[in-house]
């Protein structure tokens, strides 16, 4: 029974990235790390972004799929790291063969940290 578990949730883990591995990659040029808002909410209630990150919404993220690049990494984040939107994500992207993580403190977590932001509004 414990190796079920244990199985599943190194699976589990595995689909997520921590901010300590995602922002020092983000910050080199040329970066192999494209950081997605996919949050399913207009600029103005959004207010805010993680900077440098793309939005393309849950609900859109099948219609552009043919504009990302399969030799980059996406990182996907929502609002919090309870929500579906970037579960969501992560499956469309991986269905499609690239490689991409959901960022484990989502938005809420990152603004909490105190790491850089930028308005969207």
């Amino acid at each position: 029974m414990n190796t079920e578990k244990i199985n599943f949730l190194q699976t589990y883990l595995s689909l997520y990235i921590n901010h300590s591995e995602v922002l020092p990659e983000m910050q080199k040029p040329n970066s192999n790390i494209v950081v997605l808002d996919v949050r399913n909410a207009p600029a103005q209630i959004k207010q805010d972004q993680i900077k440098g990150s793309v939005a393309i919404p849950a609900k859109d993220l099948a219609d552009h799929i043919d504009e990302l690049y399969h030799e980059k990494t996406y990182v996907v984040y929502d609002w919090t790291a309870g929500t579906t939107l970037g579960k969501a994500a992560l499956l469309v992207l991986l269905t499609n063969g690239f490689k991409a993580f959901e960022l484990s403190c989502a938005l809420d977590g990152w603004k909490g940290m105190h790491l850089p932001v930028e308005s969207i509004a």
